[in-house]
């Protein structure tokens, strides 16, 4: 049962908590509309399609903030010390990644930087920060996947803020995921429509993939690394199942569970006391917790894969999930923690306890 509700007016794809400990109420949330300009409003004959979003800012039962941008499939914030204002990056359907400071003081989020990733009719479709495992007072790298086949590698600049090192053609369909190794900030992960998970050294220049996994039989649309296994990879498709995988043997998964519905974002649990545990937006079939048992991965039969919660209050296609930071912050050991949820269609985001 949910303990809150939002009306997101404009359908809702994407959810993160903020996890600096002076901001452990706040989230974000983003929304993409999908609107057609009337005919003959263009020159073209036919109606163009006009993608409009906000990045909405939420505070446990109210809402802080909303900033207008154009639609916004993913945004994730930077794991830095708790004495830097949390940053916030969001990826926007026109080629563009927005960084905002989040001013505690005045609970709301400042513009402090807009980098051009792609020309406008190309989409931002995801992003990771490099530094969830080693934070520091700098920013980390980012890498944003897109929607004509390629991904970007930002770093951080000379001057504040980042820029764009490098661009290459990773899929040959959209790669909806790109995701970093946060024990080894040189790997990234990539997955797409071409039913292709691949790996990219970045010391290696991008010219060729570390590996390429060609074994799925739909999409690759998530890949998250465990921030405290060093070694596992919790990868979703729009298959229903949910893989995990040995970064060190990517090819062939340790063990797979069907979670009734194209697994959209996967979330581990961000205390090291659950470190079991994973959060899975599951599309069509709400959300679903699920815990591994033995996650150190050292053989498949150590896996006892169960459903320990499920979230069907969601009417519509569940794309954003994510846990709140305040238990594993805090050091506290419950099992329940506070969880957001979003759907499309019926626009909705939803607070609940797993």
């Amino acid at each position: 049962m949910s303990l809150h509700a939002f009306d997101t007016v404009w359908p809702a794809d994407s959810v993160e908590f903020c996890p600096n400990p002076d901001a452990l109420d706040v989230l974000v949330c983003g929304t993409y509309n999908l609107e057609k300009s009337e005919p003959g409003s263009t020159n073209s004959p036919v109606a163009a399609q006009l993608r409009r979003g906000k990045c909405m800012v939420f505070a446990f039962r109210s809402t802080l903030q909303e900033i207008a941008l154009p639609a916004v499939p993913d945004l994730k914030w930077c794991h830095r010390e708790q004495t830097e204002r949390p940053l916030l990056a969001v990826a926007d359907s026109e080629g563009h990644v927005s960084l905002y400071e989040y001013v505690i003081e005045e609970r709301c989020l400042k513009d402090f930087q807009c980098i051009g990733c792609a020309s406008s009719d190309v989409l931002c479709l995801s992003l990771d920060w490099s530094n969830r495992r080693y934070q520091g007072s700098a920013i980390g790298d980012l890498v944003v996947s897109m929607s004509d086949g390629s991904v970007a590698l930002l770093q951080p600049a000379t001057s504040a803020g980042l820029s764009v090192v490098d661009t290459w053609h990773a899929h040959d369909f959209e790669p909806w995921i790109a995701a970093w190794n946060y024990w080894d900030t040189n790997t990234i992960y990539t997955g797409g429509d071409d039913l292709k998970m691949k790996g990219w050294d970045v010391r290696q220049g991008f010219s060729q993939p570390t590996f390429v996994n060609k074994r799925f039989v739909a999409g690759v649309t998530t890949i998250q690394n465990h921030p405290y296994v060093e070694h596992l990879l919790a990868v979703g498709s729009y298959d229903d199942k949910v893989r995990l995988f040995d970064a060190r043997r990517p090819l062939v998964p340790l063990t797979e569970v069907n979670v009734g519905g194209g697994a959209w974002r996967v979330k581990w649990h961000p205390s090291p006391e659950r470190k079991e545990d994973l959060l899975v937006a599951c599309m069509h079939d709400g959300c679903k917790v699920l815990q591994f048992g033995d996650t150190t991965g050292a053989k498949p039969s150590a896996f006892n894969n169960v459903v320990t919660r499920r979230f069907d209050e969601h009417n519509s296609m569940a794309y954003g999930a994510d846990w709140s930071y305040a238990h594993s912050k805090a050091g506290k050991t419950s099992r329940d923690s506070l969880i957001a949820s979003c759907s499309f269609y019926d626009h909705a985001l939803y607070l609940w306890q797993a």
